[in-house]
């Protein structure tokens, strides 16, 4: 997720720039934030899951759940800006798994994230599967190739979705204007309360 890491500084980078605030960042209101953990450790096993017979199945329903768990969270804050446009690729991204039983990968855009240094296996990835005549919304599937800093993924357009939506509700909590009664914090009475004492 190197690609998606750099979009995020971006954002920040940007923001910063036009007048936001880092300190923002400690006062970022998520509702259900545990979601988004539970979601990517979901994806962590997957990825780890040993590639052999069985596997696979596994891999895509870790995968699928993980994303059911992303757009809860998602649906829970629909009311902050990106949210919607994220919650978008999440769905495109659930839709062509669930469709295709695994990611479809397009072979070439994978040779050009390696800098053709490679052959990629994509058939044999647990959660993966070459783009082929029978892969139903291929359009949807892992196409956009990237590298960068000597590294390489393969990318699909709800991934972009979802990194423009998180990159836009980082934006707008960098730039909100600062929140002056923070939630949970005690309040003093003033000194015209104590004179009616």
């Amino acid at each position: 997720m190197l690609w998606l890491a750099l979009v995020l500084f971006v954002a920040l980078t940007i923001s910063v720039l036009r007048g936001g605030r880092l300190s923002n960042l400690a006062d970022i209101r998520l509702r259900l934030w545990w979601l988004l953990i539970v979601a990517f450790g979901l994806q962590i096993v997957a990825d780890r899951l040993p590639d052999r017979p069985g596997t696979g199945d596994a891999a895509v329903w870790l995968i699928l759940v993980s994303y059911v768990l992303l757009v809860v969270m998602v649906f829970a804050n629909r009311e902050s800006p990106g949210m919607w446009l994220a919650g978008l690729g999440v769905l495109m991204n659930f839709t062509v798994i669930a469709l295709n039983g695994g990611m479809p990968v397009l072979v070439e855009a994978a040779k050009v994230a390696s800098g053709f240094t490679i052959e990629p296996e994509i058939t044999g990835s647990a959660k993966h599967l070459a783009v082929g005549p029978g892969v139903h919304l291929p359009f949807l599937a892992d196409v956009i190739p990237i590298r960068f800093a000597g590294q390489g993924q393969v990318i699909s357009l709800g991934d972009v979705f979802l990194a423009v939506g998180l990159a836009s509700f980082l934006e707008a909590e960098l730039r909100r204007p600062i929140r002056w009664f923070k939630r949970g914090a005690r309040a003093q009475a003033g000194s015209a309360m104590r004179d009616r004492g």
